[in-house]
């Protein structure tokens, strides 16, 4: 693997989640397809690409503030999700289940950013 970022577990966990909030989304109305579906989406693809994007040659500075960059994103899923539920979009288990992956994911995107020496 030449990537630095390919080797990192949260990059792989950040991948699969944003795989998950594609199948899902693709449930969604079509009256949502430019707005709750698209920002979804987005933002789950930004958690990993805001990953592999720090780890490329940067400072730890850098690579901390990208690393804060997929948090926020990730923080965007969450509110997402609480729209998706609220439009029942997503059923009550499916929000859990989303839920109980983003607080793994941001527990460990929030270890990762402290283990960066600066």
């Amino acid at each position: 693997m030449p990537f630095k970022f390919e080797k990192l577990e949260i990059w792989k966990l950040a991948i699969e989640f944003a795989d998950e909030v594609h199948v899902v989304t693709r449930r969604f109305p079509k009256e949502e397809l430019f707005s709750l579906t698209s920002q979804f989406k987005r933002a789950a693809d930004s958690i990993s690409l805001n990953i592999a994007e720090g780890s490329i040659g940067q400072s730890d500075a850098e690579q901390r503030k990208f690393i804060g960059y997929a948090i926020r994103s990730l923080a965007e899923c969450v509110n997402c999700l609480y729209l998706s539920q609220r439009r029942t979009y997503i059923s009550p288990n499916e929000f859990t289940l989303f839920y109980k992956r983003s607080e793994e994911l941001f527990a460990k995107l929030n270890r990762f950013r402290t283990s960066i020496d600066g």
